[in-house]
């Protein structure tokens, strides 16, 4: 995100870890602004922008002595600019300022308790009678100190756990205060950005709307956008900001696939068409999409023919629009960050999303993606800044791909007739029971399994549904939501019930890692 020379910022150096946007959306959430940059690419800076304020060295993983893959330029660390690592951050400052890093005897993955040896204002009010919990996730550590450092606190398997160098500005942290698992770990991230980098807050919903009707307004000139409303947060959220940015120069397309929940498009159409007067172009291409679906098993695949087929419609109807040079969409950062390394680094592709890993290489279209390095939280706060209503913002994440994803393996007509009933009793009885809010997202699922089942004294062999419902901060990490159970019992009842091809509902309880979110 473009943004004015003169913001403050932390910059946060990308080693490749899984975790490195978890300590951007911290810090956002504290009212700072950051980005995040590769560690080859500010390799290559001769010197950092006079408004960064602090830098954060992330996680990663590979080990610092594989030097060919991970490098450090120590002129960054003798700056005087404030320096925070975690993890493997935390070790590459020791190797560089002199101390050593070896294989630890004793592994560390999980919570470990961490003990105060000294005091410091980077553990200001972290730590409770002197001891707190944390979250390690190491195989190497800190063995000797480098010159100038001594030791804050230390664990049973890492003396070296939190080290510090007033004089040179260099903090190091074995843990990972940015997962929620690290009690107070948001305090050791606020004691370093206000106490020792002194920036001033300067991040807020109200920044972000300024700033990027600002810049969607520069990047398109006169130019037509279409916009892909699928009347999710994001989309909805995006075809507000640009209502406001260019007016009569948008167009929104929402494209009916065949794999929306139970009467959403219905929704769709009177939430933006009616009430918000935007202007809406609604294509029914369900025989299009479950046509290119047919016999199509690989969860890969399924995203890259959507995503595919999604963009030749938008590109067929730009044809009918004159002026159309941009194609808008709800990109967040989780997005691109499970899709690809946007900073070059070495973490690992999750998957494709249809939006980004999933669009096809040659667009006729430019993309326009305005939320792109915005988390799911910010795009919340942004959308209530636009003035869209509770109902749209507090809306649980529902994938481009649709109810594709949620089908694993072959899709039909039968089996999306028979997921689109399940997840309305699923969402209904949230509602109903008020828990709707309190859960990041629930949905509905119908696997590629069919059970055997008694029913009125009959053998039936039927489907078998999965329900999952996750508890999150990001989408990044997340908790299955423990329900009682008379309400899982009522669901199930519900669904087994109602929905001839359901004879059995299983409730999924792994958290992610090591799952995702999505079954694809």
């Amino acid at each position: 995100m473009p943004l004015e020379d003169n913001l403050q910022k932390i910059i946060i150096i990308d080693f490749g870890s899984q975790f490195t946007q978890l300590i951007a959306r911290k810090i956002r959430e504290l009212g700072i602004y950051c980005e995040i940059i590769s560690h080859n690419k500010i390799n290559k800076k001769n010197k950092l922008e006079k408004n960064v304020k602090g830098l954060v060295l992330s996680g990663g993983p590979l080990n610092v002595y594989q030097s060919k893959k991970v490098k450090l330029n120590k002129n960054i660390l003798l700056s005087k600019i404030p320096v925070l690592g975690i993890c493997f951050g935390h070790q590459i400052i020791s190797k560089e300022m002199g101390g050593k890093v070896k294989q630890s005897k004793a592994r560390e993955f999980g919570l470990a308790t961490v003990e105060r040896v000294n005091n410091s204002i980077l553990t200001k009010n972290f730590f409770v009678n002197n001891k707190n919990n944390v979250w390690m996730s190491h195989a190497d550590e800190v063995t000797k100190l480098p010159k100038n450092f001594k030791v804050i606190a230390k664990t049973n398997n890492s003396k070296l756990c939190i080290i510090e160098s007033t004089k040179d500005k260099l903090y190091g942290i074995q843990f990972h205060p940015e997962v929620t698992h690290t009690n107070k770990g948001k305090i050791i991230l606020k004691n370093f950005v206000f106490d020792i980098c002194k920036i001033k807050k300067n991040w807020s919903p109200k920044y972000q709307k300024t700033n990027l009707i600002k810049e969607v307004r520069k990047k398109v000139g006169n130019s037509r956008v279409i916009c892909a409303l699928s009347g999710g947060v994001d989309s909805s959220v995006v075809a507000k900001l640009l209502a406001n940015a260019i007016g009569k120069n948008l167009t929104c397309i929402f494209v009916n696939t065949g794999l929306l929940r139970k009467d959403e498009e219905k929704q769709v159409v009177n939430t933006f068409k009616k009430k918000f007067k935007i202007n809406l172009i609604y294509v029914n291409a369900e025989n299009q999409f479950l046509s290119k679906l047919k016999n199509v098993s690989d969860p890969e695949k399924k995203r890259k023919i959507i995503g595919s087929l999604f963009i030749k419609i938008f590109e067929k109807y730009a044809k009918k629009i004159k002026n159309v040079k941009f194609l808008a969409q709800g990109t967040l950062y989780p997005d691109l960050i499970e899709s690809k390394s946007v900073t070059g680094s070495q973490t690992s592709k999750i998957k494709s999303h249809h939006n980004v890993g999933g669009l096809p290489k040659k667009m006729n279209l430019k993309l326009l993606e305005p939320l792109k390095y915005l988390f799911k939280d910010e795009v919340r706060k942004l959308g209530l800044e636009l003035n869209l209503n509770k109902d749209i913002i507090s809306r649980h994440p529902f994938p481009g791909p649709g109810l594709a994803i949620r089908i694993p393996g072959i899709i039909t007509r039968e089996k999306i007739k028979i997921l689109k009933e399940a997840d309305y009793y699923f969402i209904k009885a949230l509602r109903d029971e008020k828990l709707y809010n309190r859960i990041w997202q629930a949905y509905a699922a119908l696997l590629p399994v069919k059970t055997v089942g008694v029913m009125g004294d009959n053998r039936t062999y039927e489907y078998l549904c999965l329900l999952r419902a996750i508890t999150s901060e990001d989408g990044m990490t997340a908790d299955f939501f423990e329900f009682k159970k008379p309400f899982m019992q009522f669901v199930s009842n519900q669904i087994v019930n109602n929905i001839r091809g359901i004879n059995r509902v299983v409730y999924d309880i792994t958290s992610k890692p090591p799952s995702t979110i999505e079954l694809e």
